[in-house]
Order: structure tokens, then C-alpha cells, then sequence
């Protein structure tokens, strides 16, 4: 299936959280991958990318080669005292049209990043630097905890985490997200009418109330 604009802009609308339950609970990534700034949201295809520990000269590789529109998912090969990525690479990134990073490392130039506003979702900060020798993989599937990544999948991000929504499925995940918002509304209103969640789900039969 062809990821178009119109795709991306659709699953965009949705959190990460509706999409990973429309999905059966599949396609997020380690909780510990959040954005350095809680504002921050992002969206877009996947460009894959692993790293050998505490080197950073293939993500200046990645993103010269990645596409605008695309995200940058990195797989720092679970070393985690360096700071992979900062406000230079940032700079080049967003200036290329980048979507954003997403990275299962560390960065660093937080205040930085925050002020030029590019999209930056790590484990955390560290003002470790890194070698340059080179080596990884790039445009490869790589997986991050549970989950694997292709290129060309669909990235989405916001506070609360960032799933991973299959390529091939993505006509289908907007529609089964869009059915759970419908249902979320009408138990918003049910709640506004002063209904309890053990009644509106049935539960208040199981434990009396």
C-alpha cells in the first residue's frame, strides 16, 4: 500500500494511544521513548536506522538521506551514555524537511532542539559525546523492544509515547481509531449525564453498586 499525504495527515489526527489500542494493542514502542519537550508531536514514514554503540556517524548519513516527510527511527543497539544527536544534526534535519526523530538512545542540546522546534523523542539526555567510526545499517527493519520497524511504516508521537502503525494496514487503523473515537464521545456524554464507567461498561452488575 502507498503511504500518500493524505494517509499521514489522517493517522496524524489520532494519539498514540487510540491508535496502539485500534490496533489490539500492538505497535508501541519502549515507554522510556518520550519527547524532550512534552509539546513536541510528531508524524511521519519511517527511515530506519541502527548505530553501533556510542557512534553517531551514520545519523548524519541518515538524515542527508532521508526523505522530507520522514522520521528517523534509530536503534542505538541498547547503549544508552551518549548523546547521539543534538542541536546541529537537529538543524540540518528540520532544514532538509524532516518529520522528526525518534531514537532508543540518548541526545543532547535539549534547550536547543526545544527552541528551533524539530520533533526529538529519546530515552533521555546525556552530554556524553560519541566515537566516529561509521558503521550500522540504514533503510533496514530493525526492532525497538517488541516491535519491528520497516521502512516506510507510520510513526506517531506525542507525550505519552510513540506507536508504529504497519504501512499495509494503515487504511485500516484509521478507520477501527475513528470507530473508538466515536465510542469514546458517546461515553464522554454518558459521563457528563452523570453516569458512573461501572455502569456505562456493565461492570456495576459484576461488583454491585
Amino acid at each position: 500500500m502507498t503511504v500518500t499525504k493524505e494517509i499521514i495527515s489522517a493517522i496524524g489526527k489520532f494519539s498514540s494511544a487510540t491508535l496502539h489500542e485500534a490496533m489490539g494493542k500492538f505497535g508501541d514502542l519502549p515507554y522510556g521513548i518520550k519527547p524532550i519537550s512534552h509539546k513536541m508531536k510528531v508524524c511521519g514514514t519511517a527511515y530506519t536506522v541502527k548505530t553501533i554503540p556510542c557512534d553517531n556517524t551514520i545519523l548524519h548519513r541518515a538524515y542527508a538521506y532521508a526523505k522530507p516527510g520522514d522520521v528517523l527511527v534509530v536503534d542505538c543497539s541498547g547503549y544508552y551514555e551518549a548523546g547521539y544527536w543534538g542541536d546541529l544534526m537537529s538543524l540540518g534535519a528540520k532544514t532538509k524537511g524532516l518529520a522528526g526523530l525518534v531514537i532508543d538512545g540518548c541526545v543532547r542540546d535539549a534547550d536547543d532542539i526545544e527552541a528551533m522546534g524539530f520533533p526529538v523523542f529519546s530515552r533521555g539526555l546525556c552530554i556524553k559525546g560519541t566515537g566516529k567510526h561509521g558503521d550500522g545499517t540504514l533503510n533496514e527493519p530493525i526492532i525497538l523492544g517488541s516491535c519491528f520497524v520497516n521502512p516506510g511504516d507510520i510513526i506517531v508521537g506525542d507525550r505519552d509515547g510513540v506507536v508504529v502503525v504497519p504501512h499495509e494496514q494503515a487504511q485500516d487503523v484509521i478507520e477501527k481509531a475513528t470507530a473508538r473515537e466515536m465510542k469514546e464521545a458517546n461515553v464522554r456524554k454518558e459521563l457528563l449525564e452523570g453516569k458512573t464507567s461501572l455502569q456505562i461498561y456493565g461492570w456495576d452488575k459484576k461488583f454491585g453498586f
